[in-house]
């Protein structure tokens, strides 16, 4: 059983400021693509790495080359440049988990219990559950109370067999919110595996200061 992993940084993340799209800002060291692949390329279990780039990053040569993977070019959307990665996949390799460049924090455990929940199961996704309270909101005052049982927050790598993710890109080409999001489309269950609140997704600006604490931490630099 061969296991590719997609990292995907056709993005431009431009919530996140810095005049950067977001995957390529420093970040404890390196880059948020970089923390994030390096995760995949020490893991025992994921035999191939394909980098999904913009255009317009891949004419530009940002990729330092560190870790190596093999990059394909992206397209006008995160879908797009997600099928581009399968496309070069077909026939290749067995499963593929996709994840996003801005997720930087990942962990061996998270990729873990994808890669265990696909032994028996078409796909698989981590989530950590919601455990605030939920309002909906109008005009600017609370509205409702929205019942958090069985919510979860979506995170990355998202876990599939090739066959079946490639299928359902070229079915449904307008995509949808994440891979899972289409998955489902096409009819696919999908196993929710355990999530991290380390695992947080870089969107705004606050964020790098998180993820800089949570990587200094791992790798044993406390920061003051």
């Amino acid at each position: 059983m061969k296991v590719a992993a997609i990292i995907v940084a056709a993005g431009r993340g431009h919530r996140a400021g810095g005049g950067l799209p977001k995957q390529w800002r420093p970040l404890a060291g390196r880059t948020s693509a970089q923390h994030a692949l390096q995760v995949f390329a020490d893991h025992p279990g994921i035999h191939r790495l394909i980098l999904v780039l913009h255009p317009d990053d891949v004419q530009q040569d940002v990729w330092p080359g560190t870790p190596a993977a093999d990059v394909v070019t992206g397209g006008a959307t995160r879908s797009a440049s997600v099928r581009a990665g399968l496309e070069v996949l077909e026939g290749a390799c067995d499963q593929v988990l996709i994840h996003d460049a801005a997720r930087p924090c990942v962990t061996a455990q998270v990729i873990d219990g994808v890669l265990a929940a696909l032994k028996t199961a078409p796909a698989a996704a981590p989530a950590v559950p919601v455990v605030d309270t939920l309002w909906r909101g109008d005009a600017g005052q609370v509205s409702d109370i929205v019942d958090r049982k069985a919510l979860y927050r979506a995170q990355t790598p998202q876990g599939f067999h090739v066959d079946a993710i490639l299928a359902a890109h070229r079915a449904f080409p307008k995509g949808g919110s994440d891979d899972v999001a289409l998955a489902r489309q096409a009819g696919l269950k999908i196993v929710i595996t355990d999530g991290s609140e380390d695992n947080l997704k870089i969107t705004v600006p606050e964020d790098f200061g998180r993820a800089e604490r949570i990587l200094r931490e791992r790798h044993g630099h406390q920061t003051g």
